[in-house]
């Protein structure tokens, strides 16, 4: 039997975070007979109706970027899992309005990030509840990660159910 040694290997210099790629901040308004009805027309228009949503937290991969704009679905991903952050708000008393929000905090080196999604019924506060919680995020981490950005979809009940949404889409995985 032969003694080895087991010698350390050198300390690799740290790895930067591989692109996680785009994450859209997609928006949706809807209307229907039910609450339920403006939720799924909302998620419609906002382009992630056909899949199973998973809600996460508040933070942005190092790496991500964020785009605005309307989530595109291929046929082939009907039913697979959406990661999502996602603020809704659904209204049926007419004269009323639904406002939802996102917002966020990145990085420019290294694109790391918060979200924080809310709504309102008055749109004034639910963007100043939106820079106020993230205020407070990054101070709890120690952290300044830049200007806060937000995404707010508002729309108003007149006789049929609505909902507004703000949905921020990090990526699909089938099951």
């Amino acid at each position: 039997m032969t003694d080895t040694a087991v010698l350390d290997a050198p300390a690799a210099a740290p790895l930067a975070p591989p692109p996680f790629g785009d994450i859209v901040i997609a928006t949706g308004c809807g209307q229907g007979p039910t609450r339920l009805a403006a939720f799924d027309t909302a998620l419609l228009d906002a382009g992630v109706a056909n899949y199973n949503l998973l809600c996460l937290s508040s933070v942005i991969p190092p790496g991500s970027r964020l785009v605005r704009g309307r989530w595109h679905t291929p046929a082939e991903h009907y039913g697979q899992r959406l990661y999502v952050v996602m603020s809704e708000m659904r209204e049926d008393r007419p004269g009323h309005a639904a406002h939802a929000g996102v917002a966020w905090v990145q990085a420019e080196c290294g694109g790391q990030g918060l979200f924080v999604e809310l709504h309102d019924s008055d749109p004034a506060r639910l963007e100043a509840d939106l820079h106020a919680t993230l205020h407070t995020m990054q101070r709890n981490r120690g952290v300044a990660l830049g200007p806060v950005h937000s995404q707010i979809a508002s729309v108003r009940c007149e006789d049929q159910p609505v909902c507004a949404l703000v949905i921020a889409v990090y990526a699909s995985q089938p099951w």
